[in-house]
């Protein structure tokens, strides 16, 4: 089987598509396709919001076009689903965009036709969920009229340096033929190479174990500091003490929000409670992580009740919405937590972000940006997100940001060095 004369549809034009379309639309005729009729204008004038992508990159791909008309997919004979795969309220896998996107691409397929997804999922997902769709909506038969692959993404938000062509591509296939298809595919455009997996199913656990691990051990630091702050020593001091050994793994403590490490994991245990398994240690870095955000809240309207500030006639700035530094994303924010815990206490929260889209941020969590300055201070400060504009920040320029005598400083990411904001007149908090 090639596949190089058949043309591509990039189903979901996001982190994840976008980039993918660009690549293959440097060399060969691809469709971005995306229901977001906004996105699709936004993208026709040369613009991506995410900032995945710039004006040049785009004019880079000549044969790349977007569309949301579902009839202008029947031209191609290559899908790659890209679209996201969330939680519900209860942490179970939210199914609805990539059914709804298995649809779409049925109604399009055509005998020969080979259908990928880079979507994460659980182990087995795309056989057990995503080909009866295809199925039953297109008529034709599975590894006979049309064939699968699985590819998961690996993009990393924000991050100029590991980008989709340097970062190796895990390729699958629903035959061996199709396999080797869908590698040299993605081996045209990425640099680093691929690994090719013996099995759809074998690929799909490969990307969902990646963000798991990673999960786990900030799990693992972050339950460390809520011990060190007990034993009233400073996680970073501690760490950083560590990671003079050769294979001391370098994680530090934080909140864990995006679109996979806070994701992926639930997507691994629904599947095995679903064979009869209860995972025990997934399960507790998970409870862990999700409880950061309320933890740090909850130290600080601890110190400033020590401090003496009113809470109730407070108001405490929250620096950063996003859910990782130098990014536009703010998918699944743990900052969001911090707000709303904070909020239980009848504190005033005013949230401040450079990066983030005031629109979107209303339209996800009914929440608005603000400004703090001198003008508009605060009683406390927290540092959510470690932004280049807040790191460039001085500890004199936060101090006066603050109106409390002893205002509360969460440096949740730990950017400024303890004893000089204790010195500036802080009192600090940090994971």
């Amino acid at each position: 089987m090639d596949l190089g004369d058949q043309k591509i549809a990039i189903i979901g034009l996001g982190y994840v598509g976008l980039p993918l379309a660009v690549e293959f639309g440097k060399q060969r005729a691809v469709l971005g396709f995306d229901i977001n009729e906004a996105r699709i204008a936004e993208l026709r004038s040369g613009i991506d919001s995410t900032l995945e992508v710039t004006s040049a990159d785009l004019k880079a791909a000549p044969h790349l076009v977007f569309s949301s008309q579902r009839a202008d997919l029947e031209s191609c004979g290559v899908f790659i689903v890209t679209v996201p795969t969330p939680i519900d309220t209860a942490n179970r896998p939210d199914l609805t965009p990539i059914v709804k996107a298995s649809e779409t691409v049925g109604k399009a397929l055509k005998p020969g036709a080979v259908v990928i997804y880079e979507s994460t999922v659980f182990p087995g997902c795309t056989e057990e969920v995503c080909v009866p769709i295809l199925e039953r909506v297109s008529g034709l038969k599975f590894n006979v009229d049309f064939f699968c692959g699985y590819s998961p993404e690996r993009i990393n938000p924000g991050d100029k340096v590991n980008t989709l062509t340097t970062i190796r591509k895990i390729t699958s296939g629903s035959t061996s033929e199709v396999a080797e298809a869908v590698d040299a595919l993605y081996g045209s455009i990425i640099k680093a190479g691929t690994w090719k997996a013996s099995s759809l199913k074998v690929a799909e656990a490969a990307k969902v174990i990646e963000n798991s691990q990673r999960d786990l051990n900030i799990a693992f630091v972050n339950e460390l500091s809520v011990i060190f702050d007990r034993l009233g020593i400073d996680t970073t001091e501690v760490l950083e003490a560590a990671g003079t050994k050769w294979n001391f793994l370098p994680f530090r403590p934080g909140m864990v929000g995006g679109h996979c490490i806070g994701v992926d994991p639930y997507y691994l245990t629904h599947k095995a409670e679903e064979v009869g398994y209860h995972p025990q240690v997934i399960l507790a870095g998970r409870r862990i992580n999700d409880n950061m955000a309320r933890y740090a809240a909850r130290n600080v309207i601890r110190l400033m009740l020590k401090n003496g500030i009113d809470v109730a006639r407070s108001t405490v700035g929250i620096m950063g919405i996003t859910f990782k530094e130098n990014c536009p994303d703010i998918r699944n924010s743990k900052v969001v937590d911090l707000v709303k815990e904070l909020k239980n206490w009848n504190v005033n929260v005013v949230i401040t972000d450079p990066w983030a889209n005031a629109d979107e941020v209303q339209h996800e969590y009914g929440l608005e940006l603000g400004v703090i300055n001198d003008a508009n201070p605060v009683d406390a400060l927290v540092v959510a997100v470690g932004h280049n504009e807040f790191r460039s920040l001085t500890l004199p320029q936060l101090r006066a940001l603050c109106r409390s005598p002893q205002p509360v400083l969460a440096d949740v990411k730990a950017l400024y060095d303890r004893h000089a904001a204790v010195a500036a007149g802080f009192t600090v908090f940090r994971f």
